[in-house]
């Protein structure tokens, strides 16, 4: 079922004013999302479906929401919104195999450096264990920029099948919950000890929003430079947390 016949079933079962009134109030937030998600998304994934995905995840908010449990319906609905529209991209499966590839590749050689070396492996390190020339290795982690990391929860799937972020999204059970809070303490743990450069990259795009274009005037560097940081941040921080996806 395709985003948009979704909106369509979902939308019958509500009062019509209500409706309207919700989708007119809150319409520019979901174009923000969309258009914000955009950024880092290939270019095949179009902006309407976000947007028709987002109005779903808003329609899901309003029936769900809650308002003693403390946060606001905007915020409430924007975690929805955003949800909805990764539900959408992750169905389309569209990063190639060898992008998914590329990025275990990258993950398993940072991790055999750092086990071995005991410090953060540096970039000409990375390329030489995995015996590409500077610019190759570079080219690798500019591919995957877009096709990983939609948030911090997606470190623990490989691309092709899911992790345990995924299966505690779906289950309420205490064992997952406890795994859950569990991952996210050695999640904080494996930000905090990260190279200051990438970790405020990292700071600077999911906190701040930048998009990689003004991170690259923040920082003094090309955007190309800032997509590397991104992807290889990334890559860091699956090689550490590597133990969390065996599970």
């Amino acid at each position: 079922m395709t985003a948009a016949t979704g909106l369509r079933m979902y939308t019958k079962a509500q009062p019509r004013d209500a409706q309207h009134q919700l989708i007119e109030r809150y319409a520019p937030l979901v174009k923000r999302i969309a258009y914000h998600l955009l950024g880092r998304l290939p270019a095949s994934v179009q902006v309407e479906d976000l947007i028709q995905a987002g109005m779903i995840g808003l329609l899901e908010a309003a029936k769900k929401y809650d308002s003693s449990k403390g946060a606001s319906f905007e915020t409430f609905a924007g975690i929805r919104i955003r949800g909805s529209m990764l539900d959408e991209v992750r169905k389309g499966d569209w990063a190639p195999r060898s992008v998914h590839r590329n990025s275990r590749m990258v993950s398993d050689a940072i991790r055999k450096i750092e086990a071995r070396t005991g410090r953060d492996a540096k970039d000409h390190e990375v390329a030489a264990e995995l015996q590409l020339s500077l610019e190759d290795y570079y080219g690798i982690l500019g591919d995957t920029l877009g096709s990983r990391l939609f948030s911090f929860d997606d470190l623990l799937q490989d691309g092709e099948h899911g992790g345990l972020a995924e299966d505690a999204e779906h289950s309420h059970s205490p064992a997952h919950e406890l795994e859950d809070q569990r991952f996210q303490g050695a999640l904080a743990d494996a930000i905090a000890n990260l190279p200051e450069r990438e970790k405020l990259v990292l700071s600077l795009y999911y906190d701040e929003e930048l998009n990689l274009k003004e991170i690259g005037e923040v920082l003094g560097v090309s955007e190309s430079r800032v997509s590397q940081l991104h992807s290889q941040c990334a890559a860091r921080l699956r090689a550490r947390l590597g133990e969390w996806r065996a599970h």
